[in-house]
């Protein structure tokens, strides 16, 4: 036990101890030697939080009326205990922790399951990470549904039980030994929640319908399609877990082994990271939006532009840490915070206008952020940028909804309502083809998740 001491916080942004915080809000902090305070139980730090004026309103007519019932006064002991509780995970709102993942039976089995998940596309980005795989901001995206993993999950109980992960792996039929430290990495960080990956043997056959590493979100699809297998070596050894715990801890798990795989579980748009204006959200896992989305984002279409299909000179995981003494980290973190809130109104009434400024704002935001790093690095090539500009000549001259996002390299997600599919189509195969290696792009649509096959 240490004892706490309130002070008033200002904004500290989401690298703080408690993940950063509103201004002028009290909230509790770490002090030891200080004999005039109360001794309260150390409160860990949060990483999802209920809103402050959710929880301090309901414990205050809860104590309210507890007094009125009881006809005494509230004194002042009982409204710091009830402040404290505003702040601890085992307060009147529930919060889930790593814990609530952790699996406690012993499993062993044997057997197989395959899974085909998608890859998504921010449209608000999540660009710079803390601690156990955590966003320094909230983000949220579409979920694909032709840019999709498969992969199959074998598993058998270990022959020798040593302390070493046992695994066999290929990519696209062939063995990939240059992917095994990537794997090992994942399963040394989920082994606390799923121990069964210790004792069991797994082979893993994987492939992808689209490009590995080449700005298509491919570690997002990879890692969320080999959670929900591992989740169904799980479900095997519980069979009454319910859909919705599988589908949290897959996203939980997922998100281990690739941030942005947290937001491939589930469909058609999710968010990751906590953000007040987003109902159920937290850093832990993706979580589905449950607001209302405009009929005109139902099948929203998304056509991939494959400017380069080589591997990335830069992985995402450097430029995440290059964020971390970055000088417009702040801002942007606190940028993205509002865009989620301005997109979540735009999601519900359909504006495209606001929708295409607010996208395309976020896309070039993350690359100017890239350049602006030390080290600084450019992903987009010059066929990139002759894209975005025929894009916008192309839009300023016929009045069309579409826009362009991009993720982490150099090709060009474009956005635009399948109501003006066959146009867009016949603008990017006549005038923007030319710039795709191979003459090559994609056509994609918004989805609805992953799917055991």
């Amino acid at each position: 036990d240490q004892p706490i001491r309130m002070y008033k916080s200002v904004h500290t942004g989401p690298k703080s101890q408690f993940g950063g915080v509103k201004k002028g809000l009290l909230r509790p902090a770490y002090q030891t030697g200080i004999a005039d305070c109360v001794t309260f139980p150390a409160i860990p730090p949060i990483i999802k939080q209920t809103t402050m004026e959710k929880r301090m309103a309901t414990l205050f007519w809860f104590l309210v009326f507890i007094k009125i019932k009881s006809k005494t006064k509230i004194r002042n002991s009982e409204w710091q205990i009830a402040f404290l509780s505003c702040t601890n995970p085992l307060s009147l709102y529930p919060m889930d922790s790593e814990k609530d993942f952790i699996q406690k039976s012993e499993l062993v089995a044997s057997g197989s399951s395959k899974w085909e998940a998608p890859s998504n596309i921010a449209l608000v980005k999540y660009w710079g990470k803390f601690g156990a795989q955590y966003p320094q901001n909230p983000s949220l995206s579409f979920t694909l549904s032709q840019c999709v993993t498969q992969t199959l999950v074998a598993y058998k109980p270990k022959e020798n039980q040593s302390s070493k992960f046992s695994f066999d792996f290929t990519f696209e039929g062939e063995p990939t030994p240059s992917f095994h430290p990537k794997i090992e990495v994942f399963l040394e960080r989920i082994a606390p929640y799923v121990p069964f990956v210790k004792n069991h043997h797994l082979t893993i056959e994987s492939s992808n319908s689209f490009p590995h590493s080449s700005g298509i979100a491919s570690s997002a699809s990879g890692m969320s399609a080999l959670a929900l297998g591992i989740m169904s070596i799980e479900k095997a050894g519980n069979p009454t877990m319910s859909e919705a715990y599988f589908l949290k801890k897959a996203s939980f798990l997922a998100r281990l082994g690739s941030g942005s795989a947290a937001r491939s579980i589930q469909g058609p748009m999710v968010s990751w990271g906590v953000s007040d204006v987003i109902e159920g959200s937290s850093d832990l896992y993706g979580t589905p939006l449950s607001s209302e989305l405009h009929p005109v984002f139902w099948d929203y279409q998304d056509t991939i532009l494959l400017i380069d299909k080589g591997q990335k000179k830069v992985s995402s995981t450097l430029g995440h840490n290059l964020m971390k003494n970055h000088p417009y980290a702040a801002t942007r973190f606190e940028q993205a915070r509002t865009n989620i809130k301005d997109l979540k109104t735009i999601l519900a009434t359909g504006d495209l206008p606001a929708f295409i400024a607010l996208v395309e704002s976020e896309a070039l935001t993350l690359h100017a952020l890239m350049m602006a790093s030390k080290p600084y690095f450019i992903l987009m090539h010059p066929n990139t940028l002759q894209v975005l500009n025929k894009v916008w000549a192309y839009r300023e001259e016929t009045q069309s909804s579409l826009c362009f996002t991009l993720d982490a390299g150099a090709n060009v997600h474009l956005l635009y309502p399948k109501s003006e599919k066959s146009t867009v189509l016949k603008f990017i195969k006549e005038e923007l083809a030319g710039y795709c290696q191979k003459n090559q792009f994609i056509e994609d649509q918004i989805g609805n998740g992953a799917k055991k096959l």
